[in-house]
């Protein structure tokens, strides 16, 4: 008898469709999943009463069309840790934040859907999921990152609660559900690892200091930039064998088809790197592009 087939890599839509659409709206998670993805991915912040919303980052000035509401001129100010004036998603009651509209984020991208999709709670997007089905037939999964999890924390929100006491509302916080969480901090998900099941995913922008035993104590799996896993030359840095040999899934970021590194000719030219050397998902703005690249992968092995 044959060796099963490994299991493919995911498919994770990160934020959405943002390589044709604005990011994190219900029109972009659904065309990601129309695309291929098997993970759509909500980014998460507070509103000032305490609701969670989908946006990159708690400043709306780049992803909202926060400053062409005049009623918000005076909630424009400064906070520690972001350079400028800005307007701030915990400044804002949910009420407020749904009578903005999303923007794309990228100059270079298409900004003809600007001000036509609301902001999305996590709730919407766990309902948008719930219920739909991969290509492959298994249900599509959310993937939320807590953003900022210290700077929330000192402003009095609990996120542990908020994430999982939604996931529960919903049955998503059971071992088997179709759910990621992720976070660049240690600590919260030190913390989730004893309340919850839940696959858990450490993001990493540098390999510095990194004992992947240790990340293995609370974590499911890592994130790192894509930078980490490959030398100049294309041999493999080590560090997706390390994380392997730890038990630690790898989930690089991330992959953008109009923004390819000089060294691919196109992206499935991309994928294909990266596949090779063994990572375990993508997150990525083009799901179709990364679908693709896998389709033509299993046409080629058959």
């Amino acid at each position: 008898m044959s060796d099963p087939k490994p299991a493919q890599p995911l498919v994770i839509a990160h934020r959405g469709a943002p390589g044709y659409l604005p990011e994190h709206t219900g029109e972009g998670y659904d065309m990601a999943i129309r695309m291929g993805a098997d993970y759509i991915e909500p980014d998460l912040v507070f509103t000032k009463d305490g609701h969670l919303i989908a946006r990159h980052d708690h400043y709306l000035s780049t992803t909202t069309n926060v400053a062409d509401h005049p009623e918000f001129a005076d909630r424009k100010t400064t906070k520690d840790g972001h350079e400028g004036e800005d307007w701030f998603s915990e400044d804002f009651t949910l009420a407020e934040i749904k009578t903005l509209r999303a923007r794309q984020a990228f100059a270079s991208r298409s900004h003809a859907a600007d001000g036509k999709f609301e902001i999305l709670t996590f709730a919407e997007v766990i309902k948008l999921a719930h219920g739909r089905t991969t290509m492959s037939g298994s249900p599509v999964g959310i993937y939320p990152e807590t953003k900022l999890p210290s700077y929330f924390s000192a402003l009095g929100y609990d996120f542990e609660t908020a994430v999982l006491g939604e996931l529960a509302k919903h049955g998503w916080d059971t071992p088997g559900s179709p759910v990621f969480i992720q976070s660049f901090e240690d600590g919260i998900l030190r913390s989730l690892r004893a309340k919850t099941e839940l696959p858990l995913i450490m993001l990493l922008e540098s390999a510095e200091g990194v004992d992947m035993k240790d990340i293995a104590t609370y974590a499911n799996g890592v994130g790192p930039s894509k930078a980490l896993l490959a030398n100049k030359d294309g041999s493999s840095t080590g560090f997706i064998e390390a994380a392997h040999a730890a038990g630690l899934k790898v989930h690089p970021w991330t992959f953008r088809s109009d923004m390819l590194p000089e060294v691919f000719a196109n992206a499935q030219a991309e994928f294909d790197f990266f596949f090779d050397l063994g990572v375990d998902g993508v997150f990525t703005d083009f799901a179709n592009d990364a679908r693709a690249s896998l389709l033509a992968r299993a046409a080629r092995s058959d």
